[in-house]
């Protein structure tokens, strides 16, 4: 069976365009004309989501914030615009990527199986790594606290894993960037120091220990 998408735009030319295209290189396809219509068609667990920034009621950065503590797959945003301020609040929100409209579709495809295979590689993983009362399962790729599980969203996982998996190794920001979100990705590394944020505070609410030090001027690391 081929992998399930989730398109979430309200221009029915483009929804039109990218289904098509999509059925025709065998995936299942999901529709959302608009935020509420997306938030629903998300239960269905799609393994990938392309969802549009522009969409009227519920915007997608606001659907991404809805579903994304609930929802693992990547979530690619489509928009007209790329400034700044849009970046960071999609990242932020738990967006993994940015394509740009007008955009080539076999960059859209090549994107989409880039997200894909990087998933496929984390479902294989089944370590556990055990630490005093925190224990990170890495296949099912989730963080527990004395058996009380830390609702973290996607890319709060991925830096827990890379900075967990190299304990005492400083990262600076462009290179978590780098390995969390893909050399390739449309984005900017100021991203990180959010994330790490969120995940400093989910940590926080069962033990002061901040797990992951700010090595000033340098970085972050994974406390041993």
């Amino acid at each position: 069976m081929g992998y399930t998408i989730l398109i979430a735009d309200d221009e029915p030319d483009i929804a039109g365009m990218l289904e098509s295209y999509f059925l025709g290189r065998g995936y299942r396809v999901l529709i959302a004309s608009d935020g509420a219509e997306a938030v629903r068609q998300a239960e269905r667990k799609p393994d990938i989501i392309l969802l549009d920034i522009g969409m009227p009621g519920m915007d997608g950065i606001g659907v991404c914030r809805r579903i994304r503590d609930h929802v693992s797959c990547p979530i690619l945003f489509l928009t007209a615009r790329m400034e700044e301020a849009d970046k960071v609040k999609g990242f932020a929100a738990g967006g993994d990527d940015y394509i740009v409209k007008p955009f080539s579709l076999v960059e859209l495809d090549a994107r989409v199986k880039a997200h894909l295979r990087r998933e496929a590689r984390h479902r294989f993983e089944a370590q556990v790594r055990f630490q005093e009362d925190l224990t990170i399962d890495y296949g099912e790729r989730c963080v527990y606290y004395r058996d009380r599980a830390l609702c973290l969203a996607r890319k709060e996982f991925d830096i827990v894993e890379l900075l967990s998996e190299n304990p005492g190794q400083v990262f600076d920001k462009e290179r978590i960037y780098g390995k969390v979100w893909g050399y390739d990705s449309e984005g900017d590394s100021a991203v990180v120091a959010e994330h790490i944020r969120r995940v400093r505070a989910k940590i926080a609410q069962f033990t002061d220990k901040p797990y992951i030090e700010t090595v000033w001027g340098c970085g972050y690391k994974w406390i041993r």
